[in-house]
C-alpha cells in the first residue's frame, strides 16, 4: 500500500499541493495611496514529510543580498524531492526596500520589534505578523543580512553555538567562519528561538550591494543546512568545508575624526599592535593610526572613508591561532605596511 499523499500547505492565499510550489503574499498595509503592501512569500511544498524551515531576508530594506541568495536556492528546488516544507520570505521590511532604507517610515529598525503586537506600531504589526503566520509554522529559520552604515562583512554564520541543535546547523552551512552570539532583545532570532526555533543569522557583504562570494556562500549554505535536515540529498550540496570559530568579536573605532584609509582585508589575520589604517585631516596631516588591540581576524570594515571620532571601523573576530589556516583563501598573512 503506498503512504498516504501529504495534506496541502496553506497559508495567506495560498493552498499548495504536495510536490508543489507556489508564490503569494501576506496583507500587511496600505500606502497613503491606498496601494496594499504585502509580504512576497514562495513555499515549495516537499512531496514527503520532514521538517519546515523559513528563509528571511531584507529585515533591513537595504540588505538585499539575501534577496538573490534566497532566488538562488528556491529556484535550485523541486518541490517533487523535497522532503518537508521551505518557506520563502525574500523581502520582510517592504517599506524599507522600496526606499532603499534600512528602517521603516516611522524610522523604527524591524530587527528590534520582534516578537511585536497586531495592534502597536507598524513595525510591531509586520513583526507579528511574521511571528504568526511564519515562525509559528517552522522548527528552523534561517536570517539573511549584511553590513550596515557603509560597512562589510565577511560571509559568516552568528549562532547560538551553545545550543548543540544550533551548532549543528552552524558547522553544516559551512562559512569560513561561525561566531558565538548571544541574542539580541527585540531580534527576529531572539523571538523566535524563544518560540523553540532553531535559527541561523548569515552576514555576508554590504547593503544596497551583491556581493558575489557572500552570494556564493549563502546559498550554497543555506543548501548543506536542507541536506543536514534531510530535506534534499546530500549529492545536491556541495561538500561541506569545516568553518572556523570564534566566540567574540571587537569593534575597532576611530580615535579622530577625519578621512581613513585602511588597509586591513576581510579574511586578514592581523596580530596585536598592527596598523590597520591611517586617519588624516582634509589637508593630509596625519591625525592617527588605526591599529589592532589584539590577534584577530578581520570579519567587518568600514567602506565610508569620511569618519567621525567614534565611529567603527574594523571588526575583529578572536580566533584560535592554530585555527587560522582553515580559513583558506579568505586569510591573508601577508604583514601590512607602515602608512608614511
Amino acid at each position: 500500500m503506498s503512504a498516504p499523499r501529504r495534506p496541502p500547505f496553506r497559508i495567506g492565499d495560498l493552498d499548495v499541493a504536495a510536490g508543489r510550489s507556489a508564490t503569494g503574499e501576506l496583507p500587511i498595509a496600505r500606502l497613503v495611496t491606498g496601494t496594499r503592501i504585502s509580504l512576497p512569500i514562495q513555499v515549495v511544498h516537499g512531496r514527503s514529510p520532514g521538517p519546515t524551515v523559513w528563509l528571511s531576508a531584507a529585515v533591513h530594506g537595504d540588505e538585499i543580498n539575501g534577496v538573490e541568495i534566497i532566488r538562488r536556492v528556491t529556484r535550485s528546488l523541486d518541490a517533487r524531492t523535497v522532503a518537508g516544507t521551505v518557506i520563502a520570505v525574500p523581502i520582510v521590511n517592504v517599506h524599507g526596500f522600496l526606499n532603499g532604507d534600512r528602517y521603516l517610515p516611522d524610522r523604527r529598525d524591524l530587527n528590534r520589534s520582534f516578537p511585536g503586537s497586531p495592534s502597536g506600531s507598524l513595525a510591531a504589526r509586520i513583526a507579528n505578523l511574521f511571528m504568526t503566520e511564519i515562525v509559528s509554522r517552522c522548527e528552523v529559520g534561517i536570517d539573511l543580512h549584511t553590513g550596515s552604515d557603509h560597512r562589510t562583512n565577511l560571509p559568516h554564520v552568528r549562532a547560538d553555538l551553545d545550543d548543540p541543535g544550533t551548532r549543528k546547523l552552524a558547522e553544516a552551512f559551512g562559512a569560513p567562519l561561525m561566531l558565538h552570539a548571544r541574542v539580541r532583545d527585540g531580534s527576529l532570532r531572539g523571538a523566535a528561538t524563544e518560540r523553540g526555533a532553531t535559527v541561523l543569522l548569515y552576514e555576508g557583504g554590504e547593503a544596497l550591494r551583491f556581493d558575489d562570494e557572500s552570494l556564493s556562500v549563502g546559498t550554497d549554505g543555506i543548501r548543506r543546512v536542507l541536506a543536514e535536515l534531510g530535506m534534499i540529498g546530500p549529492d545536491h550540496a556541495d561538500p561541506r568545508p569545516v568553518p572556523v570559530e570564534s566566540r567574540r568579536s571587537t569593534w575597532i573605532r576611530a580615535r579622530r575624526s577625519g578621512i581613513v584609509l585602511l588597509d586591513a582585508e576581510l579574511g586578514e589575520v592581523v596580530q596585536r599592535g598592527q596598523l590597520l589604517g591611517v586617519i588624516h585631516d582634509s589637508v593630509g596631516k596625519r591625525l592617527a593610526g588605526v591599529t589592532a588591540p589584539k590577534v584577530g581576524v578581520v570579519i567587518g570594515r568600514v567602506q565610508q572613508p569620511l569618519v567621525n571620532q567614534g565611529d567603527a571601523l574594523v571588526n575583529l573576530a578572536e580566533v584560535d591561532a592554530d585555527l587560522l589556516p582553515a580559513l583558506g583563501r579568505f586569510v591573508s598573512t601577508q604583514p601590512l605596511e607602515d602608512r608614511p
